[in-house]
């Protein structure tokens, strides 16, 4: 059996803490954390390499344990048991099940997605909350869009918290990080009519357009909306029509409406 981690000191736990504080030592160290073994079974599903697995024996209890190894045997998986003070330390969650991982995490890219005739797609201009973020892809996963991408990001796509609130989805549908300017001349290039959801005196509502076409869904943050430049450069602006007295939605729940309707014009 492991030896049992029992001090907050240790180096390991030390860098751990620091891995999950510091997009930068996420970046430099080439990995992420994942919390929880639903989200750790789902990137394991979808091909991300663990380099390491921190667990709990007395959170996790015999059952988990068994499935984590299950999960990790065949692969080089290092195996770190830690006492529960410790994991409690390190926990980003309240009522964690005892299950931490760093994991490698994929780095997609423009040119390296694989699309349909008429891919369905999920754009978001300088993204901030890793919550919102989540929520999108937990949209994206159920709707089979075949990619989110995010111009301009202001967090890191592979923030432990987006990672919880996407419950692991950030890892099943292909997520790419790019440019305004990319994104714009890689649409023109494959054909792909992009949608502003915007509030604007020309927009039309989001019911008159036939999206089973090569489609891209762009949405900005809810502080600002969308910078000027990409929504002028879109195929379309267009809006949710509001019943009541507020004029817009969060986020993520006009993302959902817009990509279902898409989902349904399909069939």
């Amino acid at each position: 059996m492991p030896d049992l981690i029992s001090s907050p000191q240790n180096p390991r736990i030390k860098n751990l803490l620091r891995l999950q504080q510091k997009s930068s030592e996420r970046r430099e160290q080439g990995l992420t954390i994942i919390e929880g073994l639903r989200e750790l079974t789902i990137a394991r599903a979808a091909g991300v390499a663990v380099a390491t697995l921190f667990v709990c024996p007395e959170l996790a209890g015999p059952a988990r344990l068994t499935e984590l190894r299950a999960l990790a045997a065949g692969t080089a998986t290092e195996w770190i048991e830690v006492s529960k003070p410790v994991f409690e330390k390190v926990a980003y969650r309240e009522g964690s099940d005892g299950v931490l991982a760093l994991a490698q995490p994929p780095r997609h890219t423009l040119a390296g997605l694989q699309l349909p005739a008429a891919p369905l797609l999920l754009v978001l201009e300088a993204v901030e909350k890793p919550g919102n973020l989540g929520a999108i892809l937990r949209t994206a996963d159920a709707a089979r869009a075949d990619a989110v991408i995010i111009c301009d990001p202001r967090t890191d796509l592979y923030n432990p918290n987006a990672i919880r609130s996407s419950i692991g989805c950030i890892f099943t549908v292909p997520t790419v990080a790019t440019t305004r300017q990319e994104l714009l001349s890689w649409c023109e290039q494959h054909g792909i009519r992009t949608y502003a959801a915007a509030l604007t005196d020309h927009a039309r509502p989001y019911t008159q357009y036939d999206f089973r076409g090569p489609t891209a869904f762009v949405m900005g943050t809810e502080a600002d909306g969308l910078t000027p430049e990409l929504m002028q450069a879109c195929t379309e602006t267009i809006i949710i029509p509001m019943g009541g007295y507020i004029d817009s939605l969060n986020v993520s729940t006009a993302t959902a409406i817009l990509t279902f309707e898409a989902v349904r014009q399909r069939g």
